[in-house]
């Protein structure tokens, strides 16, 4: 099970800015908002990524995949064999494909949060912040708020010093969690137009909440 609507979900989170479920506790400091603009500045910065992902959900079943990403409404999850699905936002939609059994599902583009991921302007300061943990290394950016799932809480992990997300866990309605980590990064290269291309002869079936 590859759980791909809660990842929808989990990145969509991260970047929403939808109404809120929780709110944090304290106030944040100046330091922690500049820190926090500065994170939204530099990814806003990054128009096109490619890269690996490891997936790992509460029973420790590890699924890898590759993603591309090109800003503004472009994005591309493969899992590795033997899944033969993708998730793919091509701007009017978010679509499951299914390429061994020839279908797609999609999602309206207003209904996922995901969409203000690829946006040109990523502002995290408005989202809906619970919690702001540092380390010497990292920022750990945590977000809560209502999705068609339920209440779904995303903890976002930052390299401080390049500012780059190498990591979220996504905590669903359940408490279950699920791990997704990032790695082999490349920003700002060329990505074929083909990449982001959905069969129009996949049969179209109805939309799913949850697995």
């Amino acid at each position: 099970m590859i759980r791909r609507h809660l990842l929808l979900l989990g990145l969509g989170l991260a970047l929403s800015g939808t109404l809120p479920a929780f709110a944090m506790s304290r106030p944040l400091t100046d330091a922690e908002k500049q820190l926090i603009n500065d994170i939204s500045d530099y990814n806003s910065s990054i128009k096109t990524m490619v890269g690996r992902f490891i997936q790992i959900d509460t029973q420790g079943q590890r699924i890898e995949g590759t993603f591309y990403l090109q800003r503004p409404d472009k994005i591309r999850f493969r899992y590795n064999p033997p899944s033969r699905e993708e998730i793919i936002s091509v701007g009017r939609g978010f679509y499951v494909i299914d390429r061994k059994e020839q279908t797609q599902y999609a999602y309206p583009q207003d209904k996922v949060p995901l969409r203000q991921f690829l946006t040109d302007k990523i502002d995290l300061l408005s989202a809906n912040i619970i919690d702001l943990t540092q380390s010497d290394t990292y920022a750990t950016i945590t977000l809560s708020d209502q999705t068609p799932a339920g209440t779904v809480q995303v903890a976002l992990v930052f390299d401080k010093a390049s500012k780059d997300l190498s990591q979220w866990v996504l905590t669903e309605p359940s408490g279950a969690e699920l791990t997704f980590s990032l790695y082999d990064i490349q920003k700002d290269v060329d990505i074929p137009k083909s990449f982001f291309y959905i069969d129009p002869t996949y049969k179209a079936l109805e939309p799913q909440v949850s697995n």
